[in-house]
């Protein structure tokens, strides 16, 4: 009767050794440090033990089961994160052709800061009750160039600058900040928050998220509160 030879573990590891070695010098590319590589070092394993194991003492069946289960996990991880690329890669070109489709449009964004172009810079606010509110607009070095106080009722106010300074004089082209403080009727802080309107210039698709220029400033999506008519 001829006795099968059983490997020594150190036979058993070198096999395996040659085997992942040249899976990862293979033109597939698989990077042994990921899942992917783990997987072909354990298919290699599993293989070599098949070939080498003793028939007179054969692998136990609850282990040959346990190592299958784990072969199809890996193998359905690695599906997986295949498919979570693709939903990824598709998420993003969704974004990118949703983006472009603000080219041209007006929309009010989140945000404190408008353009003075030829005399004319606006913002809107949206108020949640009745206050007096103080309206202070700043420019670029942070100089305050206007304040003045006004009552204002619940809902959407908007707010148009001719871009003169409480003196009467008209202020240069450029960036402009607008703040609101608003007391109601006990005297209580009202929250005033702040938007400002603009043309989409362009999409820059080369961010993550896609970002619009708006009046020289750039915005993502999800700053968009409104999007209005083309031209209006």
């Amino acid at each position: 009767m001829t006795t099968a030879v059983t490997p020594t573990p150190t036979q058993v590891v070198s096999a395996t050794t040659n085997n992942s070695s040249s899976s990862s010098s293979s033109s597939s590319g698989v990077d042994t440090g990921t899942i992917a590589g783990n997987f072909q070092t354990f298919l290699s394993l599993l293989t070599t033990q098949l070939k080498n194991q003793n028939p007179l003492d054969p692998l136990d069946t609850n282990q040959f089961t346990a190592q299958l289960v784990q072969f199809a996990q890996v193998e359905q991880q690695l599906k997986s994160n295949d498919q979570l690329a693709t939903l990824v890669s598709l998420q993003q070109s969704a974004q990118a052709t949703q983006a472009l489709n603000f080219v041209g449009n007006t929309v009010a964004v989140d945000g404190q800061t408008a353009q003075l172009k030829n005399g004319s810079a606006s913002w809107s606010f949206n108020m949640a009750k009745p206050a007096t509110a103080t309206v202070t607009i700043t420019n670029s070095a942070g100089a305050t160039v206007y304040t003045g106080s006004y009552t204002v009722q619940t809902g959407q106010q908007n707010f148009a600058w001719d871009g003169r300074d409480n003196g009467g004089t008209l202020q240069p082209d450029g960036t402009y900040k607008l703040s609101v403080v608003a007391k109601d009727a006990n005297g209580d802080n009202v929250a005033v928050p702040t938007e400002v309107q603009g043309v989409v210039d362009s999409v820059d698709l080369t961010q993550n998220p896609p970002v619009l220029s708006v009046g020289g400033q750039n915005f993502t999506m999800d700053k968009i509160k409104r999007v209005l008519r083309t031209g209006a």
